[in-house]
């Protein structure tokens, strides 16, 4: 990538971010994903818009751009995913803080708040534990969508409990939701009216084959679940039901491939009954709900 001080440098914005999306294809990202990381880093940067970089970036670079601009493509390009260096994704429409202490909110856990949403109408009484919060996307937008809601939140990582909370903070719901360090339920005593989570669930046999955005970077206790990427998920089915009111409903979201194994473990619970598995928007079955019967 062409340095500042080199007398043939790019002065415009347009023109370094071309030369950054070469770098990061020599870094093996394709052409589309390298021209879209390098305008999302460009604007973060910058403070733009989408429509101030539509208007503006023909533009002459401002002050320290450039160099900012090169630490974060360098950045990219040994595959640090983009939502750690800008320190922020989106869920569910709202900005939520990340580190490297928390999974990358995506897409199709978003799946798990329509679930709930749709559950919450059949309780005036809602009380919500996410197990796992990492980041707490999941607890903070179900306090924010669902203003009776009262949410508690658990991890066994105290620095993901940090931007969880931070995150509750960003979105005034703090009050609304308590976090608790621990594993799964946190010493909970009193049943809920539904369990969310996004468990660990990628196969330690599947290591070797995932991107380095995420293998190498994206926290591995909150990604792997033993060998066959079960380990947490079948404790979190068999404890569900003595947490939840009758009624009540467990949501959770689990891996490709993993369907019918989920199905035979909620099958295994007489006092849980599988109402539903969602698909994310490529099809793939991603998110079971089952209820307290």
């Amino acid at each position: 990538m062409t340095t500042p001080d080199r007398p043939d440098a790019p002065t415009t914005i347009v023109a370094i971010v071309a030369e950054a999306v070469t770098r990061l294809e020599a870094a093996g990202l394709p052409h589309t994903e390298a021209r879209q990381d390098a305008s999302v880093l460009a604007r973060h940067l910058l403070g733009w818009t989408l429509e101030d970089w539509l208007a503006h970036q023909r533009d002459e670079a401002p002050a320290g751009f450039a160099e900012a601009f090169a630490a974060a493509i360098a950045r990219r390009a040994a595959r640090e995913p983009v939502a750690y260096i800008t320190g922020e994704r989106e869920f569910y429409w709202r900005p939520f803080t990340v580190t490297p202490a928390v999974l990358i909110p995506r897409p199709e856990t978003e799946l798990i708040i329509d679930a709930a949403i749709a559950q919450s109408v059949a309780h005036p009484t809602l009380r919500i534990i996410d197990i796992g919060t990492g980041s707490g996307c999941i607890a903070v937008t179900l306090a924010a969508e669902l203003p009776h809601a009262e949410v508690i939140a658990t991890d066994i990582s105290a620095d993901a409990l940090l931007v969880a909370q931070a995150n509750a903070r960003r979105h005034a719901v703090a009050e609304r939701v308590s976090f608790r360090r621990g594993a799964y339920f946190g010493g909970l005593v009193n049943a809920v009216e539904l369990i969310v989570s996004n468990p660990p669930y990628v196969p330690e046999r599947d290591r070797p084959t995932l991107a380095p955005e995420v293998g190498a970077h994206e926290p591995s206790m909150a990604l792997f679940g033993g060998t066959d990427g079960l380990d947490c998920i079948r404790p979190l089915i068999s404890m569900a039901p003595d947490y939840l009111v009758h009624g009540g409903a467990l949501i959770m979201e689990f891996g490709f491939g993993q369907a019918d194994h989920i199905k035979q473990l909620i099958a295994c619970q007489p006092a849980l009954r599988l109402q539903s598995i969602l698909s994310d928007l490529q099809g793939i079955p991603r998110v079971a709900v089952a209820n307290r019967v």
